[in-house]
């Protein structure tokens, strides 16, 4: 036993200095949680079978996908009939102030809608779809696939104005 003082190797080299009790708890308990850390390495080395042949990962890059979206004629009655077959019988007298409460529901009647429609509501926007009339804010907007400069080469310019594009 060393007394006041502790040793601890750290990096290949034996260092002595006071310790306090809490220090000393963390110290092992840090020390623990490395050894276990390289434990789960070995583990993970292990359980890969050393003659499996790895594919390599496909260096193509797929086409870019289309965001344009266009809504539908029938989009009312489309939504109103997936909102009453998920939710059931007990929708409110108006189908628009239908609760989104339940996220089982929510994610049923989204996911159903981005398949029949080919649009689906981004992550960013899950937490703004509180009523079914939310949704069908959502999905009444159009959108278009281009960019601001895209639509303003594609307008009249006044003749002291152009855009080149160079590639």
């Amino acid at each position: 036993m060393l007394g006041p003082h502790r040793a601890i190797a750290l990096s290949g080299h034996l260092v002595r200095y006071p310790l306090n009790e809490s220090l000393r708890i963390y110290l092992v308990k840090m020390l623990f949680l490395l050894s276990r850390k390289e434990d789960r390495a070995v583990e993970a080395d292990q359980a890969v079978p050393e003659k499996e042949e790895r594919s390599e990962p496909s260096l193509i890059c797929p086409p870019p996908r289309s965001r344009s979206y266009l809504p539908p004629e029938n989009l009312q009655s489309c939504l109103e009939s997936h909102v009453r077959e998920v939710f059931g019988p007990s929708l409110p007298e108006d189908w628009q102030q239908t609760p989104l409460q339940e996220n089982r529901l929510k994610h049923r009647l989204l996911a159903q809608l981005a398949a029949e429609l080919g649009h689906a509501v981004p992550n960013s926007q899950l937490h703004r779809m509180r009523r079914a009339g939310d949704v069908l804010g959502f999905y009444r907007t159009p959108v278009k696939d281009g960019s601001k400069i895209d639509e303003l080469a594609a307008a009249e310019l006044p003749p002291n104005l152009k855009i080149i594009w160079q590639q």
